[in-house]
């Protein structure tokens, strides 16, 4: 019979939690993209779409503007559920007995990376949104929060720390 820290509790919570922020975020960007696709062969369903996405005014104002803002959206939630399928990852591979891994602390380097991935790509598609208002109405309200970079340099930092570790731990193996 094992019984679990209150850390390892915690570590399964998390990844429980992960796996649901990565279902959830799939299912977004396959919505999105399926009711683009509606979108596109019905013009008349825009304003109907997922979660009343009404992007009316953009389609009604160039195809294409439209096309690039929903593949931007789509490709920020993939990205977004990437980062997710990441932490399961790193919270599937960290073991409470030797947590500092050069395996974990390149994984947790990677979701840092991707993070700031994500925060350009939000950059972009607000600076889009931004530049698309002044022709087309109801957009200002479209825009993505931009808080991606603090947590970007949170998991970096904490990759440091993890390679730090590792450098720590494998000079006392070398001198046991």
């Amino acid at each position: 019979m094992s019984t679990k820290t209150k850390t390892e509790t915690i570590l399964v919570v998390m990844n429980v939690l992960a796996w649901i922020t990565f279902i959830g975020l799939m299912i977004e960007a396959g919505a999105i993209l399926v009711t683009y696709g509606i979108g596109l062969a019905n013009p008349k369903m825009v304003p109907k779409l997922y979660k009343g996405m009404d992007w009316n005014n953009l389609r009604q104002y160039d195809v294409w503007y439209y096309t690039g803002i929903i593949t931007l959206k789509a490709a920020i939630l993939i990205l977004e559920a990437y980062t997710a399928y990441m932490v399961i990852k790193v919270l599937s591979t960290i073991k409470m007995t030797n947590p500092f891994t050069m395996e974990v602390a390149k994984k947790l380097e990677n979701i840092a990376y991707t993070l700031i991935l994500v925060w350009v790509a939000i950059l972009i598609y607000n600076g889009q949104l931004k530049w698309l208002s002044k022709d087309v109405t109801d957009l200002e309200g479209k825009m993505l929060s931009t808080e991606l970079i603090i947590y970007a340099g949170l998991v970096f930092v904490i990759s440091q720390i993890f390679k730090k570790g590792v450098e720590i731990q494998t000079e006392n193996e070398l001198t046991v």
